[in-house]
């Protein structure tokens, strides 16, 4: 399988606090992976090295067989990035808002058709300010995937979803997925995880403390559910269980 994103042994420390520990993985094209851990992990850290926004203090990555630090120009046109928390003009329509973003790449995909995709099309007019959390949260995903981009980076994407929204994202996502395109997600919902996720990592801490498929973390754990074994790998169990 053609390897579209591998970092190796990449850390990164703030003073005493090391937010990524020796961080290993390897993504595959067509491959949806799911990088996991309470808040405070390292997730967002973890992916920022890895996109290159942020410096690691040691390790490699290699994105499409680029640095992304030193390859940025390059990578901008082939990845796409969604994050939970983005800013943009508020009094700004939706459809002025994607043909701004499309005119920042060679060959976008038609945007209209991504709206239709996420149940937006009907809000191409609408402000920005004026939609929902829900619905930002798919419009940030549409201007992800607008440069038809070979790797996606997607933070919290359902983040605000209702139950009906959330599968219709997984549905879009699972499509793109067969067409070739590589995604890096976060989540904080397991059945997310388990629809999408052919590999997942977990971190504690900064250091893995499980990487492989749903199924072989729940071998590796004392429970029959995949929630639960991710509560034990990251003891959030414990605090549940103790009301914190």
């Amino acid at each position: 399988m053609e390897k579209t994103v591998e970092v190796s042994r990449l850390s990164k420390s703030y003073g005493s606090i090391a937010a990524v520990k020796d961080l290993s993985i390897s993504l595959g094209r067509g491959e949806v992976f799911g990088l996991l851990g309470a808040n405070g992990a390292g997730k967002s850290t973890a992916i920022e090295c890895i996109l290159g926004t942020k410096k690691a203090d040691s390790g490699t990555v290699a994105i499409l067989g680029m640095n992304p630090q030193k390859a940025r120009k390059t990578l901008f046109e082939r990845i796409g990035v969604q994050f939970q928390e983005i800013s943009c003009q508020d009094k700004i329509q939706v459809a002025e808002l994607c043909e701004i973003t499309a005119s920042l790449y060679r060959k976008p995909l038609d945007y209209r058709n991504l709206l239709k995709a996420f149940g937006l099309a009907d809000k191409s007019k609408s402000l920005v300010s004026e939609l929902s959390g829900g619905l930002k949260q798919r419009l940030f995903i549409v201007l992800a995937l607008i440069p038809d981009p070979e790797v996606v980076f997607l933070d919290e994407l359902t983040t605000g979803l209702d139950a009906r929204a959330r599968r219709d994202v997984w549905k879009c996502l699972s499509d793109l997925k067969r067409k070739g395109l590589t995604i890096l997600l976060t989540s904080h919902f397991m059945d997310e995880v388990e629809a999408l996720c052919d590999r997942i990592l977990i971190l504690k801490h900064g250091s893995t403390v499980f990487c492989g498929t749903v199924p072989e973390a729940v071998a590796a754990s004392p429970h029959e559910h995949f929630e639960e074994a991710y509560l034990w790998f990251t003891d959030e169990e414990d605090k549940e269980d103790a009301g914190i």
